[in-house]
């Protein structure tokens, strides 16, 4: 059970970071940000959270909001899998965990 929160874990923070990296670069790049190829891998890596966000969101988000609302939803996730985690390790004893 730990290791699969663990990696759930890593999952959701690899796209928290990449998520704030591309909109970083989306500010920094300006209206080149479609040619700039640390971009496109953002969004290549991205691509999942922000179908997941267009699925569930309503229609009136606008396409452009989509990426925001990937990042709530997976800060969301990220706390409640901290949270398990948490929870799992102090049902099991805080030595065992580490």
């Amino acid at each position: 059970m730990l290791l699969f929160l663990n990696i759930a874990q890593l999952i959701l923070y690899i796209g928290g970071l990449a998520l704030m990296g591309q909109a970083l670069l989306f500010v920094l790049s300006g209206q080149k940000r479609d040619t700039n190829l640390f971009y496109q891998i953002f969004q290549i890596i991205n691509k999942p959270w922000t179908k997941i966000a267009r699925f569930i969101s309503p229609k009136q988000i606008a396409d452009h909001q989509t990426p925001f609302v990937a990042f709530c939803i997976i800060a969301v996730l990220y706390m409640a899998v901290t949270l398990a985690k948490i929870e799992h390790c102090i049902t099991i004893g805080i030595e065992i965990c580490q």
